[in-house]
């Protein structure tokens, strides 16, 4: 019977993570409640009862931005290695990489680890009938306090991921993406790329040490969508952090103050000799943090120069007009610090120079000159009806919720997003991209032509 149920179980959980639901939530108000626990980690929760599982994100400021620059990869390689087991301990059986496993494929239920630039992540989904959730949560709370880090292990992962990195200088986007990095951020951690020589000098006492400093209960944020009411959701992120210190955020050390990415002083044009049917293009230069006041008219602006798709200007005038493309695109990517601004195409190398000519100038006219008045309609009505495939299922809403919590937008940021994006005008992108974008000083990077 217990068999039956855990099949059941996963196959419930595997309908879910589909998406194919339509949130109920989509079309009425999204009430967050958050609270601060008695640890001092912040909880973030929209109960969501109309399917019998809860999602979870449990995000610390442990992202890349804090590797050394001599290990490069740390926080990546510290999250990655959570999955190959968790160390016997108060009596709990030691489980290695097969055990843990099975030991989540018999609950049906999920859990991850990663990180970014800015965070580590983890992750749990699982089905809300309690003896199922119980053990999930318990489960998880091992995974988050008591990694292992097995040496054999690390040893074997560190030849496949050096491995991997070889291969990876074989392909165009790759080599194009970290030669782009470099030249936007600089010496900024945004910019950091893993190498063969980074990764070798990360230990497993480098990873343990890293969670110990990273992974601390009082600077959790915990963002949970699902069918839990409060005090349900407040036991559970109570146990979820359980087996970590308890010790309060005044005790421990600062976090060291991560620099501001530096604005780029002048243009930079790179080009890579790479063997390719299609030369890369990426141009392109820091934009602007999260918490930019600007978010909405740049979102919007950006929406009509390259991110709609075929109805923005880049498209437009690059690939329908001239057919120097079969696609290109712009897009703003920010964090707790000053993101890129990116254009991205690929053309036919003996078209290379006209297509960065021509995108150079939509951007550099886009931004003198900002969207007429039909494009901003147009790009608003296609924003806000799109607004609820933002939200339509809870793993959506957990991303929205956990970008919430850990920028620190406010509880009702879904509930007013389409007004945002409706009062935008045309003299507050315009306005907002001159801020923001230098044309002229933007790095160019191209892949796939001789020098």
């Amino acid at each position: 019977m217990m068999i039956a149920t855990k099949k059941i179980a996963a196959r419930a959980i595997a309908v879910c993570a589909t998406g194919l639901f339509v949130h109920t939530l989509a079309l009425a108000t999204i009430p967050v409640q958050h609270w601060t626990q008695a640890s001092g980690a912040q909880v973030y929760l929209v109960e969501s009862p109309a399917i019998a599982m809860v999602d979870v994100q449990i995000d610390f400021d442990a992202g890349s931005r804090r590797d050394p620059p001599d290990q490069i990869g740390l926080a990546s390689m510290t999250a990655d290695m959570l999955e190959k087991g968790v160390r016997e301990k108060d009596g709990a059986a030691a489980l290695d990489e097969n055990a843990l496993g099975e030991a989540w494929a018999d609950l049906g239920a999920d859990f991850g680890a990663g990180a970014s630039a800015d965070r580590m992540s983890f992750s749990l989904r699982s089905l809300t009938d309690p003896a199922l959730l119980d053990q999930a949560v318990a489960l998880a709370a091992r995974q988050i306090a008591e990694p292992a880090y097995p040496d054999v292990v690390w040893q074997r992962e560190r030849q496949r991921l050096q491995a991997a990195l070889k291969e990876s200088y074989t392909r165009p986007g790759s080599v194009i993406g970290r030669a782009y990095a470099q030249a936007v951020y600089g010496q900024h951690p945004y910019g950091y790329e893993m190498t063969e020589a980074t990764l070798a000098n990360i230990s497993v006492a480098d990873m343990q040490a890293a969670h110990a400093a990273g992974v601390v209960a009082c600077r959790a944020r915990i963002s949970m969508v699902g069918a839990v009411t409060r005090a349900q959701a407040d036991a559970m992120a109570a146990r979820l952090l359980s087996r970590l210190p308890s010790a309060p955020c005044a005790s421990l050390p600062s976090l060291p103050v991560v620099p501001e990415v530096e604005p780029l002083a002048q243009a930079q044009e790179k080009i890579i000799p790479f063997d390719s049917a299609q030369a890369h293009v990426l141009i392109g230069q820091p934009g602007f943090k999260r918490a930019d006041p600007d978010y909405f008219p740049l979102t919007v602006g950006n929406y009509i120069l390259g991110g709609g798709g075929f109805v923005s200007r880049l498209t437009s005038e690059v690939r329908e007009k001239r057919g120097l493309t079969y696609g290109i695109s712009s897009s703003f990517s920010p964090g707790l610090h000053a993101g890129s601004f990116t254009v991205g195409l690929q053309t036919r190398p003996d078209q290379t120079a006209q297509a960065v000519q021509i995108a150079r100038q939509v951007v550099r006219d886009f931004v003198a000159g900002g969207p007429t008045e039909a494009e901003l309609k147009a790009a608003k009505d296609n924003l806000v009806g799109g607004f609820a495939l933002r939200i339509d299922s809870n793993r959506k809403l957990l991303g929205n919720l956990a970008g919430i919590a850990w920028n620190g937008l406010p509880l009702d940021y879904l509930d007013t997003w389409t007004r945002q994006v409706e009062k935008v005008t045309v003299a507050d992108v315009k306005a907002a991209f001159a801020r923001k974008l230098q044309p002229d000083k933007m790095v160019t990077v191209i892949l796939g032509v001789a020098k």
